[in-house]
């Protein structure tokens, strides 16, 4: 099974959403355990250096990667439990994001919506704990199963165990030390709406939706991502490439007290976070075109590959955005994608 499994030299440049040329010495797509299992006994796997791949919405390949990628397929989605406040739902680490949460809905299990068309893979999801307008994914985490490289051991993680973060996780510290293999999702029954952010609100309110369903939020979502975001199949980009920063409350007054508009959220240790795509824009980047790279011009957080991009001309932009917010308002913004 191991040796069909296998392929040599395969080009990369389809499987990342930037459509960065690179290719794989090695190359294996995941669809089973068993698959998975059969390739860490080869006498390869020993040397081979591993990369995991999802939906490559969330990195940059720097160029050739002269391992072997293991490209994750597994498939399913099921309600495996139920109890009286909640549906438990497990999903292949393989599965489309969006699609299922489309699914969830359809089945009428509520919790998810305002993740909705969030690109990349359900395996993917907690390793950068997605988040949007108001909801991060580890509030609706249950467990997932994960398979150790190194050892082929098999892994539960509880919510604890995957320390996750704004944008963090065990799994992003420790990048490549597992493959996800599926995940579970505890969705409520006691589901409240979830539509505190502006976007979102203007959406409902342009509908004249005063209690909205789980499915109007998601589709208020969809339209307003659509409008704001570039579709990868027709403009390369990797969502938004910068987290929002989290300053301290002194440097918080310092900006506030410059700029009276700046957009803030309060975060419960005190801390405030505040919106790159904003502070970005101030510095007039939003639109800007570099040659083969630029800002998209309905959303400042977004870099686009406008065609025959490579990894220096992205990682080029993105330094010289991070030189100009950290001196306008000495902020460093941190890049969201792995840099492979």
């Amino acid at each position: 099974m191991a040796a069909e499994l296998l392929r040599r030299d395969v080009p990369l440049h389809r499987l990342n959403s930037f459509g960065l040329p690179a290719r794989a010495a090695w190359f294996a797509a995941i669809e089973t355990l068993d698959q998975l299992a059969a390739l860490i006994v080869t006498p390869e796997w020993r040397y081979l250096q591993r990369f995991v791949l999802g939906g490559g919405s969330n990195v940059i390949l720097t160029g050739d990667f002269d391992g072997l990628v293991l490209h994750v397929r597994i498939p399913g989605r099921a309600l495996v439990a139920e109890d009286p406040d909640a549906w438990i739902v497990r999903a292949g680490a393989g599965e489309n994001w969006h699609e299922f949460v489309t699914w969830t809905l359809a089945q009428g299990w509520p919790g998810l919506e305002n993740l909705a068309l969030i690109p990349g893979t359900v395996g993917a999801a907690p390793i950068q704990n997605i988040g949007a307008y108001g909801l991060e994914m580890a509030e609706r985490f249950q467990s997932l199963e994960a398979v150790e490289l190194a050892t082929g051991r098999g892994v539960v993680f509880d919510r604890a165990a995957c320390q996750f973060g704004y944008r963090d996780s065990t799994f992003k510290q420790a990048a490549g030390r597992f493959l996800i293999a599926a995940v579970t999702f505890r969705l409520p029954k006691r589901w409240r709406p979830l539509t505190g952010y502006a976007d979102v609100a203007r959406e409902l309110e342009a509908g004249k939706i005063a209690a909205p369903t789980a499915r109007q939020i998601a589709d208020a979502v969809i339209a307003v991502r659509s409008r704001k975001l570039p579709d990868p199949a027709h403009l390369g980009n990797a969502g938004s490439f910068f987290k929002n920063p989290v300053v301290d409350a002194a440097a918080f007054a310092r900006l506030v007290a410059r700029c009276s508009d700046l957009p803030h959220y309060p975060q419960p240790d005190g801390t405030v976070k505040l919106a790159a795509g904003w502070l970005i824009e101030r510095c007039g980047w939003k639109g800007r075109l570099f040659g083969p790279v630029g800002v998209h011009d309905r959303q400042a957080l977004v870099l686009v590959n406008r065609g025959g991009a490579r990894a220096q001309d992205v990682l080029g932009l993105a330094r010289a955005i991070q030189e100009s917010v950290l001196t306008e308002f000495g902020v460093m913004l941190e890049p969201e994608p792995l840099v492979v």
